[in-house]
């Protein structure tokens, strides 16, 4: 296998889940990182953030919070949250991703939450979008959350 098979099987490592025609995006501290389709606008002011379109349609932010222990949400959280179990897609040692924001028509929001282990604490992600954005596709960019390769 020559330079460009191993430099390809090692962008798929590093990526195994990023479909193509999609981009990855860092969180301003470069610790973690999120993937979104190319024809989302990744913010040229500050980094962690991009819109498909404008801000109103759909945006995807992506955080790392240094030093903080990640660990499941407590049943008592949850339901302060008013988070439904249905609504509850994993809470996990591994990952922490739900729903807290359903739409309540065209021109109202749905809103997925994850949030991963880092490597020195732990990495986040909220991803708002109109129901015209596939559902599908905020779901992809959600799982894609966690720290980013050094």
């Amino acid at each position: 296998m020559g330079y460009f098979g191993v430099l390809a099987l090692f962008a798929l490592w590093l990526h195994p889940s990023m479909p193509d025609g999609w981009k990855v995006l860092k969180d301003p501290k470069g610790a973690c990182q999120l993937t979104v389709p190319e024809v989302w606008n990744a913010s040229s002011q500050q980094a962690g953030w991009a819109v498909l379109r404008d801000a109103t349609t759909a945006i995807a932010v992506v955080t790392s919070q240094p030093g903080q222990a990640f660990k499941p949400l407590p049943d008592s959280l949850l339901k302060m949250l008013r988070i439904p179990r249905e609504k509850i897609f994993e809470n996990s040692a591994k990952r922490v991703y739900y729903q807290d924001k359903i739409a309540a028509g065209p021109s109202d929001t749905n809103a997925f939450t994850v949030i991963v282990p880092g490597k020195a604490g732990t990495c986040s992600s909220r991803v708002l979008f109109l129901p015209e954005v596939p559902e599908e596709t905020a779901r992809k960019i959600v799982v894609s959350v966690g720290p980013a390769p050094e």
